[in-house]
């Protein structure tokens, strides 16, 4: 924790390269990934402060919407699509996710139930080539593409596809090589950037 603290303490010490940062934001992509310590949105796009509108959930997920009960992932999609008028949302999963290998594995989440009730909202069980695979590249890479089907069943998002004034995209991001993949609705497959 110690060199963490100590990068906050000097990071305020700039305070020139932050300025403008108060006089609001207008990022151009809302990037929905997981909670993961590995996955590193700026990191990973090199964006800047204030780029990036981001939400982070548990294993990517994007949960059911509804108006009646709203949540904290619904909210932050409304809002980055109606009030900053975002123009593309990435749905990013990655390698080696322990969400995705324990559905995958059908894993006893009794011990953790605020997880495993909130896995239950990963849409379809997602389907893997080898369960055994420590990536679960195939099994991330269907799941990133039933997180896409639930965004684009949210109002807002289905507007703004239905006038082109948003773009939704698939990435795949593999934690052990730093290679990213957009799924390509030509090939219907996951290819390099």
């Amino acid at each position: 924790m110690q060199p963490l603290i100590d990068n906050a303490r000097t990071f305020g010490q700039r305070p020139e390269e932050f300025a403008e940062l108060a006089e609001g934001q207008s990022p151009q992509v809302l990037f929905i990934t997981c909670s993961d310590s590995r996955v590193v949105p700026a990191l990973i796009t090199g964006a800047r402060p204030g780029e990036l509108f981001e939400l982070r959930t548990a294993g990517n997920i994007v949960p059911p919407y509804g108006s009646d009960r709203p949540t904290g992932e619904a909210a932050t999609i409304e809002y980055a699509v109606e009030v900053l008028g975002v123009s593309d949302i990435v749905v990013c999963g990655h390698s080696h996710c322990g969400a995705v290998g324990a559905l995958v594995r059908g894993d006893d989440l009794d011990g953790v139930p605020a997880v495993r009730d909130w896995l239950a909202h990963a849409a379809d069980e997602p389907e893997a080539a080898d369960p055994a695979d420590p990536t679960v590249m195939t099994a991330v890479q269907n799941h990133v593409l039933a997180q896409l089907l639930r965004l684009r069943s949210y109002p807002c998002v289905e507007k703004r596809l239905a006038d082109g004034r948003i773009r939704v995209r698939g990435w795949y991001y593999e934690v052990h090589t730093g290679a990213v993949r957009e799924h390509r609705v030509d090939t219907d497959g996951f290819e390099a950037l």
